[in-house]
């Protein structure tokens, strides 16, 4: 009658002769064999500094080796480290609310075309198509369908 102690937990446990033969018999149960069988480890959240479980593959695999506990989490990490320069979307630094200061200006919310009022669909365009060119006097609105259309199929506008 063979006993030999669990790898994992260390306790005493019977394991059949044949077993040991055919290199079984090394878990007193299911779960320190499940246990045994995990390749990952513990890593921290980059955030909240959660200790979370991660698979080999992931931590192998990750281009920044900063792990999250959640989406939201890798967003807030994402949005402070990739802004200005850094983000794929950077136009080189004139940043202005532009419909803020339209309307602080005395322009109505309407577009210049098809005389829309919807403010979910009003964006400012730049007459001269100069992003740099901030002046009142370039800025209009215009809704999403007539801004494609100027800007796609050369519709002519003037403030």
């Amino acid at each position: 009658m063979p006993h030999v102690k669990c790898k994992i937990c260390g306790q005493s446990f019977y394991a059949k002769p044949n077993w040991l033969d055919k290199g079984w018999g090394k878990y007193c149960s299911a779960q320190c064999k499940h246990e045994a069988q995990k390749t990952g480890k513990f890593v921290k959240c980059e955030v909240c500094g959660k200790k979370i479980w991660r698979k080999q593959s992931k931590y192998e695999h990750s281009k920044s080796g900063k792990f999250f506990c959640n989406k939201a989490h890798q967003a807030v990490w994402r949005n402070s480290i990739f802004i200005g320069e850094k983000h794929a979307n950077w136009k080189g630094g004139e940043n202005i609310r532009h419909k803020e200061y339209l309307i602080r200006c005395g322009e109505k919310l309407k577009c210049k075309i098809c005389k829309c009022t919807d403010s979910r669909v009003l964006l400012v365009h730049h007459i001269d198509r100069n992003r740099r060119n901030n002046k009142q006097a370039n800025l209009i609105f215009l809704c999403f369908n007539c801004h494609h259309l100027v800007h796609n199929y050369g519709i002519r506008v003037s403030k």
